[in-house]
Formats: structure tokens, sequence, C-alpha cells
């Protein structure tokens, strides 16, 4: 969430960054500008107001001790009329303040200065790629066609169970998918990162925080009778762990990591792109969460992007990390790095990280601080997250890429965690 008063002191500036975003903030920022003139001329009124009941209440003490019962009682009803006329002042002031605080959260973040200008995918630019895409055979499968040959994923039994988008991983298909989570964690771990096990589900005020809501309500699976989100990913409820907290600077660097299955509606998704682990509604995810202090926030992303770039080199996938474009960010973030993995066998790209720094968009909604150590005042902190990794569409390329007569080959580094070196 912007700060209101960079809103106010910045107007132009905040419509200007956040055309890159192609978000036309004018009529928000004006409506905001406009609402908070009108709350300065209440709030003067009721100075007044105030003062002159100050006024009349003594005046009430000198006409009580002279003996002036009658003028007494008339400056009491005065002060009787001027409490009512301030506790509709205070009313309005109120509305105004709601007022101000819906139009706020629908402003997004302001993206930083090197994101890229552009609406679409096509416009995200590649910062680093490394890809030295497999040759496969003529007759190479697509992951879909290797799950039902291996019988080591079932999309069709997960339809039965649920519906389209909840497969069941049977017998290797199950050992992989837990080797890669603790790969995952135990990575992250050596990186420094307290793991944490956090709910499955969420509340309105943890939504709100991280910026799901009001933004992606549609995306995300609601318990009605308990008002309450299945997470769309684990960042949710691990960044609010810090909401409502001043951390004192020797905290930092706070670094927490967690595996959690995650949920999303991904309504409208359909087609050819969404074949097999290509798109799920539940799928399996190590996150990493960081919270920095405001001068080290971009150092802490570059780490988390070489952490992530990491993890991909040792599985032996190609891939490539895009800085995106304003068009493709999301509503919280001020710049973002995706992983992209080839599939060998779909020859395409596959994302299957996001790497953010939200800066102080997430942490205002969040009222995440820390206390400055010469000023002894608590300021905003920044937060930063990163998918470490999303399994499915890894899982794709690694079944893809590692096809062979024989069966499917395990990277080197996942065998201690598989117990096995082929899926055959």
């Amino acid at each position: 969430m912007l700060n209101l008063r960079f809103i106010q002191e910045n107007p132009e500036l905040v419509v200007e960054k956040l055309k890159k975003k192609n978000f036309n903030a004018q009529q928000i920022v004006d409506e905001i500008i406009a609402l908070y003139k009108k709350k300065n001329e209440i709030q003067a009124k009721g100075d007044q107001v105030k003062s002159e009941m100050n006024r009349i209440s003594k005046e009430i003490g000198n006409l009580m001790r002279e003996g002036k019962k009658s003028e007494a009682d008339v400056a009491k009803d005065k002060t009787a009329e001027l409490k009512e006329s301030i506790k509709q002042l205070d009313e309005e002031f109120a509305k105004i303040d709601d007022q101000v605080f819906a139009l706020q959260v629908q402003l997004p973040n302001i993206p930083a200065e090197i994101v890229p200008v552009g609406k679409t995918p096509e416009d995200n630019l590649i910062v680093a790629r490394k890809d030295e895409i497999p040759v496969l055979p003529e007759d190479k499968l697509p992951h879909w066609e290797l799950a039902k040959k291996y019988d080591i994923i079932d999309f069709e039994l997960g339809v039965k169970l649920t519906g389209a988008g909840f497969p069941v991983y049977k017998g290797k298909g199950s050992i992989l998918q837990r080797a890669l989570i603790n790969f995952f964690l135990t990575e992250a771990g050596k990186a420094g990162y307290l793991e944490v096990q956090p709910p499955l589900m969420v509340n309105e005020d943890s939504g709100f925080g991280t910026g799901q809501l009001p933004d992606k309500e549609g995306q995300m699976y609601h318990v009605t009778l308990d008002n309450l989100y299945l997470i769309p990913t684990a960042e949710v409820p691990v960044t609010n762990i810090y909401r409502d907290v001043i951390l004192e600077v020797k905290d930092f660097p706070v670094k927490n990591c967690a595996y959690s299955a995650c949920f999303r509606r991904e309504a409208g998704s359909y087609g050819k792109d969404v074949r097999g682990l290509n798109r799920l509604h539940q799928f399996d995810k190590v996150e990493i969460v960081q919270v920095a202090l405001p001068e080290t926030s971009y150092e802490r992303l570059d780490e988390m992007v070489a952490h992530v770039a990491g993890l991909v080199e040792k599985l032996e996938l190609p891939y490539r990390i895009l800085r995106l474009c304003g068009g493709d960010m999301s509503f919280t973030s001020a710049l973002t790095y995706d992983f992209e993995v080839y599939s060998a066998a779909q020859e395409k790209w596959l994302e299957v990280s996001s790497v953010s720094n939200f800066e102080s968009f997430q942490a205002n909604r969040l009222k995440l601080r820390y206390r400055d150590e010469i000023t002894k005042k608590p300021q905003i902190a920044h937060t930063l997250n990163g998918s470490a990794l999303a399994l499915p569409r890894i899982v794709a390329a690694l079944l893809e890429n590692n096809q062979t007569p024989e069966g499917i080959r395990i990277p080197k580094v996942l065998v201690p965690f598989c117990g096995f070196e082929m899926i055959n």
C-alpha cells in the first residue's frame, strides 16, 4: 500500500510512475487529494468548534461562581449544541478516512526504475540464460504421457476424486515430489533460512497484508462458513508472521522458508497450455521470504535470485531469468525476476519461480516496522519473497528432459533424496 503522505506530496510522480504498470492513477489520486483537502477543512472547523466550547466551558464556571445560574444554563445549552456539532464533524472525518483508504488500496505498487516498459510477457527482458537444450529422440513424449507410461502421476484419478487440476502422484512420482521438497528445504536451510510450517488457510487480515485481498479474491478458494482463504502461496502466512511487529536492527536479516500445498482457482484457464502439470489448482511449493532494511533490500533480492539459480543449475535444467516489464508485474511488486526452464518435449519455456521485492508496499499494509537505531522511531521495513521452487513445472521439465530408452534419469543431486537413479 502506497504511503498517503507520499501520494499527497508527489501526486504527479505517482501518476507518472504507475503508467509503467499500464495503470491510470489520475482519477484515484485526484480524489484522494480532494478528500484530504476536505478533511483538512473539517479538521480546521472542528478545532474552531472545540476552541469555542473550551471558552464557553470556562465561562460557565465563572458565571456559576458569580451566581448567574440562568446565564450559565444558556451557556450549557450552547456547549451541548457544540458537542453535537463536534460529533457530526468526527463522523464526517471518519467517513472521509474510510473513503481515502478505499481509494488508497486500489493503487498498485510503484515499479522500480529498472523495470522495463511493456504490456505483455513478450516485453519482458531476458537478463541471464543457461540454455543447453537436451537433444531428445524423435519419439519423445510430453510429461503427461510419460506419467501414464510409468504410472507415476494419475490425472484421471484426480478428476474422479476432485476435478481437473488436482493430480494424484503415485509410487516413484510421490517419492520424486517428496525428494524435491526435501532438497529445496535443505538448500534453503544451508542459505540461512529458518524453516516454518504455516497454516494452509488464512484470515482476511492476512490476505490483505500481503496484497491478495482485495486484488485477487477471485483467484483464491474461499471457505465461506468460516471466512477463511486457502493459501495461494506460503508467502501469505509466512510474511504475516511479522504483521504488527516492530523489529530491532539486530534482528536482520530475517529469513524464513516454508513448504506448503498451494491452492489457486486459476479461473478462465483452459486449452493446451494447461495440460498435465502446466497449470494446477493444487500444487506443492517451497517459498523463501525475507524482511529487509530498506537500504539493503535490493542486495537481498540479488541474493535470492542467485539462490534460485543455484537450485535450477543443480537440477541440470536449462533456464533463463527474465526481468518483468511493468505490464506483466503483480499488483504488489516493485521489481520481479521470473525463472523459466525449458521443456524439451513440449519445446517451450515454463515459468517455475518469481522472485520479488515489494519494498515497503506489503509492510505498510502489515504495519511491519523496525526501530531506527539513531532516532529510535519505528520505520517501515521492506519485504521480499520467491519460489524456491514450485514443483509442477520443475517435475514436468525433469521428466521430459531426462527421458531415455531405459527410463527417466534422476539428476544426481536428487538421488540421495529419492533412493533411486531411474524411473522405469
